[in-house]
């Protein structure tokens, strides 16, 4: 039984990386957009393109992490190794350090690939330690649940402040909101801060499972990776999950900047308080913890594969629902509300079942195929989260350029712009979850093979260990 203390720094890596990602999921294309003022044909374009580096580079990392020796074992030296380079590469990414549009292009593509290598080199390591921190499947999920639950908080944090940080930057520098180096200053404070999280994840964690060690060439290693058909499905089902996710992020800045007045207000216990996108995220951050937080629970009387078609299937709804609500009187911002928390409780509670099932299928390829590629097998759930977020992004602002929407600072939208916009929160996720379900509904490991391949492989490893 794995300590408190382990579950805990565990936790921690994820809510530096979330910091990070929520940061780019809400508003990298907000800031390509209005800050560094691309065209945002280029801005798309540049999101896709980039991501095809990740399938590269995600399971090369995998490779690299799986035949690594050091005194700290095989994942966990990694989160050491990587702490600064991921903080400097997050200002990087949010800098402009040029004025001429083909320059700025150039550096966006130069800051975009240099951030997304360096979380690939820090998160697929710290995604593999999983298997070796716990045999138990059961414990498994209780590991991710913390992660997601200390993720979800750290989105909390930032999706609730970062706004509110860029403008107390702007006050001490004399800028604006939207002056590029508002959000370089904001984003040097948020990457110090994320760089001490993952020292602490290195201090409090071990690795305690010995799993058998790849022998294999890597172009070995490949190809039974290509043979796991349950790995092909789960990445197909991850892929569209984190799509889905994407496409809602990358979309509300633009949608409460249309919709919702600057001067929107909700009373609660007395409290005035502004409607405004940040508040938005940061509700749904701790509907986002309090899914995560009856994952076990769940788990433990469905399984996981139904519990993740299950939710998939709710949210398929809730999406839908979006598109009814009007967007003007109290009532309706409380019912946007409303909804933003049961979407994000389902999230919640899937969230941790991707990484819990990810080392499941670690489990089922080092039982059927004698070597655990376990960084090549939860490099390609990096990779999906990257592909879903990139391909999210990059598919809102294709449609908002379809939809002729304008980025000018307080333009009025066409009617066209403003259903395209309703559209993303509401029928385009939908059935992007859709897609999700679909390849849920296959995955072919259920909670009984799942515990047979568990005490098969302790058979194993006891064996090898004697």
């Amino acid at each position: 039984m794995a300590s408190l203390k382990e579950k805990v720094g565990y936790g921690l890596g994820d809510m530096a990386s979330s910091t990070y990602w929520k940061i780019f999921s809400a508003y990298l294309p907000f800031f390509y957009a209005s800050v560094c003022h691309l065209p945002l044909e280029a801005a798309a374009m540049l999101m896709f393109v980039a991501r095809m580096w990740d399938a590269v580079s995600d399971p090369m990392m995998g490779i690299i992490a799986d035949r690594t020796h050091s005194r700290w074992g095989r994942y966990r030296p990694y989160l050491l190794w990587m702490a600064i380079p991921f903080a400097l590469a997050g200002v990087l990414l949010l800098s402009v350090p040029f004025d001429d549009e083909t320059r700025k292009v150039a550096w966006a593509y130069f800051s975009y690939l240099l951030m997304m290598t360096v979380y690939t080199a820090i998160n697929v390591p710290y995604g593999s330690m999983l298997t070796v921190m716990t045999e138990d499947s059961d414990e498994k999920t209780v590991f991710s649940s913390f992660r997601m639950f200390f993720a979800y908080g750290g989105s909390f944090i930032i999706l609730f402040a970062w706004e509110p940080l860029c403008r107390w930057v702007a006050s001490l520098t004399g800028a604006a909101y939207t002056t590029p180096m508002t959000w370089t200053y904001a984003m040097t404070i948020v990457g110090l801060y994320c760089a001490v999280l993952f020292y602490f994840t290195f201090r409090m964690t071990r690795e305690h499972v010995q799993t058998s060690v790849s022998a294999n060439s890597v172009g070995s290693d490949l190809m039974t990776l290509l043979r796991n058909a349950p790995w092909w499905i789960l990445l197909g089902g991850v892929l569209f999950f984190n799509f889905f996710g994407a496409v809602r992020y990358s979309v509300i800045p633009f949608y409460f900047t249309t919709f919702i007045p600057a001067d929107s207000h909700l009373g609660l216990f007395g409290l005035d308080l502004l409607f405004y996108a940040g508040l938005f995220f940061g509700v749904g951050e701790v509907a986002n913890m309090l899914g995560v937080a009856t994952t076990p629970f769940f788990t433990r009387r469905v399984g996981k594969k139904l519990t993740f078609l299950i939710c998939l299937l709710l949210l398929i709804a809730l999406c839908i629902a979006f598109y009814y609500v009007p967007t003007q009187g109290v009532a309706a911002l409380w019912t946007l509300l409303a909804l933003q928390v049961a979407v994000s409780i389902l999230t919640g509670i899937v969230s941790p079942l991707v990484w819990s099932m990810y080392a499941d299928v670690a489990d089922f390829a080092e039982l059927k195929f004698r070597t655990a590629s376990t960084g090549l097998i939860f490099s390609s759930s990096s990779m999906a989260q990257k592909f879903g977020g990139a391909i999210g992004g990059a598919a809102v602002l294709s449609l908002l350029s379809l939809f002729h929407f304008d980025t000018a600072e307080g333009a009025v939208q066409t009617a066209e712009a403003t259903e395209g916009l309703r559209l993303l929160m509401s029928y385009i996720p939908a059935a992007i979850a859709a897609i999700a379900a679909l390849f849920i509904a296959l995955y072919p490991l259920g909670e009984k093979r799942i515990k047979a391949i568990g005490e098969q492989l302790q058979i194993i490893r006891n064996q090898n260990t004697n």
